[in-house]
């Protein structure tokens, strides 16, 4: 591992040295990529130089140990550099675990309600509001590409776009079902009711990311359902791309624009096709070795939210969390860094293994 992380910090100095050359930095194209380079090295070449630095420390308080008058001290600060060592080295081994191409990548999510009708249709509502939510607490920006409601204020369906740093690497582990336990408006009796909604989570990815062949899609343009009066769309910009081999159907109707939808379109199918191509490729690997996140599954039950309790549940890390109110008003990061940590664990120990 010594030799691997010395070969990391010295491409670190190699990037900053081709970074300070004229032809480089007069370049913003060449100068960004190698900057990108850079800073996905920073923290571990940041951490193998603090271990340097304690291993140093180690190494010169050990020799102080030998005369009487610092014995104490010196051995002290032995233990201190040592103990140091071992922090920075769990630090170090979790950095080196490879990383998911896709984490930097914005997200598509799209929900749907599952068993329990009306119901399930609210709390699809409620979860788009929860994630648009937490999108706001960190800055991101969202944008709704599809969206079929209920009468009620339900929603059927609704796809829609997180942009932001770190979207996808923060919002993964949210694919699967999600079940909710809870008095709905309509019932008299006062009896709990169990629903079901589910959610995909897939990385945007670009045309140039997953290449599709145009003689295998089918394009239909028709007329977007507005609310009615001015938001009528009077112009067929709504656009339906049908991937003939798979039989995989992407609605784009948010955007006013046909251009601007069929583009949209694209990245959505682009993502979908991407997303089933990986779960072909994973699924032996899944067979073997279930992750302790679970396999992404969408037909994996995830998350149980219990209102009358006041509690949420995650079933792949076994944490419940008493502050449901707070969660559904975005409120994730406990949850998610739980889920992050888990994932990192296990890999951790297959890495070792």
């Amino acid at each position: 591992m010594l030799e691997k992380l010395k070969a990391i910090e010295e491409k670190y100095n190699e990037l900053a040295r081709r970074m300070e050359q004229p032809e480089v930095y007069s370049d913003p194209a060449l100068y960004a990529k190698l900057a990108k380079e850079q800073k996905e090295i920073a923290p571990v070449t940041e951490a193998w130089r603090r271990y340097e630095k304690c291993r140093d420390d180690a190494q010169q308080a050990k020799e102080l140990m030998s005369d009487p008058d610092f014995h104490e001290l010196a051995q002290e600060e032995y233990e201190q550099a040592k103990a140091a060592m071992e922090e920075i080295e769990a630090e170090i081994k979790l950095l080196l675990i490879p990383k998911d191409p896709n984490d930097e990548k914005n997200v598509i999510i799209e929900i749907r309600g599952g068993a329990g009708g009306e119901e399930a249709a609210l709390f699809a509502a409620s979860l788009y509001r929860m994630y648009t939510m937490y999108g706001e607490s960190r800055r991101w920006k969202s944008e709704v590409v599809n969206l079929n409601e209920t009468e009620l204020g339900g929603i059927k369906e609704i796809s829609f776009v997180i942009e932001g740093e770190g979207a996808y690497s923060r919002l993964k582990f949210e694919s699967g079902v999600h079940r909710v336990q809870r008095v709905p408006d309509t019932e008299a009796s006062g009896r709990i009711h169990t629903s079901t909604v589910t959610v995909a989570v897939l990385p945007e990815m670009e045309e140039v990311d997953f290449q599709i062949n145009p003689a295998d899609l089918q394009i239909d343009t028709y007329r977007s359902s507005g609310a009615g009066g001015q938001h009528v769309n009077k112009t067929e910009s709504a656009i339906r791309i049908t991937h003939l081999p798979t039989g995989t159907v992407v609605e784009c109707q948010d955007e006013r624009s046909q251009h601007k939808n069929r583009e949209r379109a694209m990245k959505i199918l682009a993502s979908r096709l991407y997303e089933a191509e990986r779960e072909k490729q994973n699924a032996a690997v899944a067979a073997e070795r279930k992750s302790q996140v679970g396999t992404g599954d969408r037909s994996e039950r995830i998350r149980t939210y219990n209102f009358p309790q006041g509690r949420v549940t995650d079933h792949r890390i076994g944490l419940t969390l008493y502050k449901i109110e707070q969660i559904m008003n975005g409120d994730l990061d406990e949850l998610i860094d739980a889920l992050i940590t888990a994932d990192q664990a296990e890999k951790l120990k297959a890495s070792e293994a």
